[in-house]
């Protein structure tokens, strides 16, 4: 240790109790964090990149400051989707402090860690008041059944109005319009259950029709629109 002159002339002066830091609560207890394997728990965080042209929202479950477990979901970007690809190889048995210094190899992703780095080192993740966190594989189930991300895609135009894309039950094969060209329902496909049923051996014309439903006032509409053509 180097020492500048003035500091070596002075006077040694004792330093009061030392009380360590304040504790934060992990995984249903508290505590006083001191080094990256006093860090537990579950979180997400969303991250952008500079030109703000995609997005990525990160989960990541870590246990005794590792990181256990990690759902990279990406939109906006094409690239960003191989970039999660390698970031979810990237992630999973580093500390979260080697993470947050890691290329994730996407700004967004990279943006993402370093908000949860926050969340987690705070003390604020979704798993702080729980006790015993959530075990491995708590993070695949904010996919649900079909185990695809929830996805929301719109498009409108002052001229045209709006297109339903895809929603959270699955992706929008037409939508029902009044008399008044007001949208009052939809039907969709969901895509996770058609395709889990043609890996069964269902013929995919029927698997297609089984994993069709609706929803709002669709059947007996006025006008139905394919929102991708009409």
């Amino acid at each position: 240790m180097i020492y500048t002159t003035e500091v070596e002339k002075m006077c040694p002066i004792k330093k009061g109790a030392y009380h360590g830091p304040a504790p934060i609560p992990e995984e249903g207890k508290w505590v006083q964090a001191k080094e990256i394997k006093d860090i537990s728990g579950l979180t997400h965080g969303i991250g952008w990149c500079a030109p703000q042209q995609g997005a990525c929202k990160l989960t990541l479950n870590v246990k005794d400051g590792i990181i256990e477990e990690a759902l990279v979901e990406t939109i906006g970007c094409s690239g960003m989707t191989h970039s999660a690809a390698m970031a979810s190889e990237i992630l999973i048995g580093k500390t979260i402090l080697e993470a947050l210094n890691t290329d994730l190899v996407c700004d967004a992703i990279n943006t993402a860690m370093r908000e949860l780095f926050l969340q987690i080192v705070y003390g604020r993740t979704q798993t702080a008041f729980s006790e015993g966190g959530l075990p491995i594989g708590g993070g695949l189930e904010d996919l649900g059944k079909g185990l695809r991300s929830q996805i929301g895609t719109m498009y409108a135009t002052k001229e045209k109005g709006p297109r339903y894309l895809e929603l959270t039950e699955g992706y929008v094969t037409r939508i029902a319009l009044n008399e008044n060209k007001e949208i009052i329902g939809y039907e969709f496909v969901s895509l996770g259950k058609m395709m889990d049923a043609i890996k069964n051996g269902v013929d995919a014309n029927e698997a297609l029709a089984k994993a069709k439903n609706h929803y709002g006032q669709f059947d007996n509409a006025f006008q139905y629109v394919d929102p991708r053509k009409e």
